[in-house]
């Protein structure tokens, strides 16, 4: 028994020794081989873990590690000081204030404690509506910053406490706490050895507060060189510096280069011909000149994460290069990877595509699969996974205040069809993006004849043939609602028509409002199905919805007190068709059933959301609401565990 004890101390200890080291792709798939039963005996191992992801700008995948933690240790300080950072960074601030005033009502008034509280409230300040509320969650900021600095005289907090001074018009104070913190900050970094980055930043910071912005460079310059691949941690540095240069009315891109945080590149294109293919768009023979011009691309934009999926040809290449500049990637198939390794990836006798396919996939950061199955009608599945791509790249980048690019190779021809290089072309342009292109009609215009007489053309739109009973079927990328009156169970007979009445009828009045965009609805009892054509006004009918049901006085009604809505929603791919039994259109798939487990996890009163319906929704820039993550939820009926978002109203952020 003793040897199997040390045994288990010594592999933890290797455990943390790893972690240490580790880049963000080996931490993941430490996290990903974790022995739980072996974790559970070290809590060093997930907060060590948790710190590093965060220090490397994943937010989420460290929320869902301390989430672990605490589900074994749930009075673990420190792990839920580390889920209050992680939900700040990644946006839920309300979240992350809550938790971290809670640590404060439980009497840990640590420094780590009250200075990651203080960010919240600097956050919250950032995303006010009117002026005098940025004013007054500023002033709480500044007042818990002091509050840490002078119980624990922490140079971090200190700083801190000196920016938000300044930001209330305190300057004189801010000065001088900036300078007691210079003060001890250069004592610090006089001493060579360990990882000076806070305290190289920090004096950056109090350079900049004290406005002498040429040795607020210096810092900063010394400071990105200690950080190397910390992109979290430069983001809130960078955070903080943009605010100050905004006080004193200053250009923020002298410092920027510096405190840089590398952009996120999304990326499309062709596939490789398949070989019995007489008519030419990518042929075989071209592949080493689209993967160099695919690396001059990486190399002029310096990425520092990628996404895209992982089909031979122009994706591989895409991914290979990524790796082997040393950046993040994250793969999306757009549905089941052995199916899309044979519809995709092997199809070209004595390749080694397949090889490459599973190396890459191999050291991806995240591997996700857009659909469980593939529709085979339509070129819709490739079109969801180009949107996917296209949010997920984007959370990612909004995550760290990146530039987002697109990148295709493209023969610049229209004839693709949905899902197609062209297709995604102008989906990105219609958003906003000008992508970066690698001009594959040139590439194959400089490279000389084809061999065996295959011409060189472009492909017409492909048509995928269905059986003659499928063809009234349709296929599309929908948003889906559920949702389900809590309380409606007890209700008493005499109750269930006024709740017809009243309640399902205010619904109906509300849907109205919406119908341009309601393309399907239904009821059964005390449920509700609604599906939208748009993402962002199915977010925002959602909202409204969950208003109605919360703040209306149902006992005036007849109905009684405490009636209300869980609501679930889900973006994906679905069947369109005609009910043959309802005469009416109908849609239907595996995303449907997808969407109908989340309403029943979701907490009364509240809106939750898929991680494919937050994604779009960042793709298509909807405006009138935010999704925070939530975690890996467990979902209703054993559909496995999925990552869930939180639905709330946007608020107008302060005109400064």
């Amino acid at each position: 028994m003793k040897a199997k004890r040390n045994n288990n101390a010594a592999n933890i200890d290797n455990i943390i020794r790893s972690i240490s080291s580790a880049s963000l792709v080996e931490l993941m798939s430490i996290w990903r081989a974790r022995d739980a039963k072996q974790w559970s005996q070290s809590p060093d191992s997930y907060r060590l873990i948790a710190e590093k992801i965060l220090q490397q700008g994943e937010p989420l995948l460290a929320f869902d590690v301390v989430t672990e933690g605490l589900s074994i240790l749930p009075d673990d300080v420190r792990l839920r000081q580390l889920q209050g950072l992680a939900l700040a960074r990644s946006g839920a601030t309300e979240r992350a204030n809550a938790i971290l005033e809670s640590l404060r009502r439980d009497r840990q008034t640590d420094e780590e404690t009250l200075g990651m509280l203080g960010r919240t409230y600097k956050d919250l300040a950032a995303h006010a509506a009117t002026k005098l509320e940025r004013e007054k969650f500023l002033r709480r900021a500044a007042e818990t910053y002091a509050q840490a600095y002078q119980s624990s005289g922490g140079y971090w907090t200190g700083i801190n406490a000196a920016t938000m001074n300044l930001l209330i018009g305190e300057k004189e104070r801010a000065c001088e706490i900036a300078k007691m913190v210079r003060a001890q900050c250069l004592k610090e970094v006089q001493d060579p050895g360990g990882d000076q980055y806070w305290e190289l930043a920090a004096l950056g910071e109090a350079a900049l507060i004290c406005r002498d912005l040429s040795q607020a460079e210096e810092w900063y310059a010394r400071a990105a060189k200690e950080a190397a691949h910390r992109f979290g941690d430069i983001h809130s540095s960078r955070r903080n510096a943009r605010l100050i240069l905004q006080h004193w009315n200053e250009d923020s891109s002298k410092i920027d280069k510096y405190l840089h945080v590398p952009s996120v590149i999304v990326f499309a294109g062709h596939m490789i011909d398949r070989p019995d293919r007489a008519i030419a768009r990518f042929p075989s023979e071209f592949e080493p000149a689209v993967a160099k011009e695919i690396r001059g691309k990486i190399e002029k934009l310096q990425p520092g994460f990628g996404f895209a999926s992982a089909a031979c040809g122009s994706d591989i290449l895409f991914l290979e290069a990524m790796l082997d500049a040393g950046v993040e990637i994250s793969v999306v198939l757009p549905y089941g990877r052995e199916e899309f390794v044979r519809d995709s990836v092997d199809f070209i006798p004595g390749s080694n595509w397949c090889e490459r396919f599973d190396r890459v996939l191999e050291r991806a950061a995240r591997v996700i699969t857009a659909s469980t199955q593939k529709l085979e009608i339509g070129g819709v599945s490739y079109e969801f996974c180009n949107e996917l791509l296209l949010g997920l790249a984007a959370i990612r980048a909004r995550q760290l205040d990146a530039a987002l690019i697109p990148l295709a190779v493209w023969d610049g021809m229209a004839g693709d069809g949905p899902g197609g290089a062209a297709s995604v072309v102008r989906i990105w342009r219609s958003s906003g993006y000008e992508p970066e292109i690698v001009d594959l009609a040139k590439i194959c215009r400089g490279s000389g004849p084809l061999p065996s007489g295959r011409q060189r053309r472009p492909l017409q739109e492909r048509h995928h043939p269905v059986e003659a009973p499928l063809q009234s079927f349709a296929s599309r990328v929908v948003a889906m609602l559920f949702a389900d009156a809590v309380g409606f169970s007890k209700l008493t007979e005499p109750e269930v028509p006024r709740f017809v009445q009243h309640f399902l009828g205010a619904i109906a009045e509300l849907s109205e409002k919406f119908r341009e965009t309601i393309i399907a609805k239904n009821t059964w009892g005390d449920g509700l199905y609604f599906v939208f054509s748009d993402v962002d006004l199915a977010g925002k009918f959602a909202l409204e919805l969950a208003n109605l049901a919360a703040t209306t006085k149902w006992e005036e009604k007849g109905l009684r007190a405490g009636l209300n809505l869980r609501i679930g929603l889900h973006a994906g791919p679905v069947y369109e068709f005609d009910d043959p039994i309802t005469g009416t259109r109908s849609y239907s798939g595996t995303h449907v059933s997808r969407a109908a487990r989340i309403e029943p996890i979701t907490p009364p009163g509240q809106v939750y959301a898929s991680e494919a319906f937050a994604a779009l929704a960042a793709a298509q820039g909807a405006g009138s609401f935010t999704c925070d993550y939530v975690g890996q939820t467990p979902m209703a009926k054993g559909y496995g565990t999925l990552p869930t978002y939180h639905v709330r109203s946007r608020s107008p952020a302060a005109r400064l």
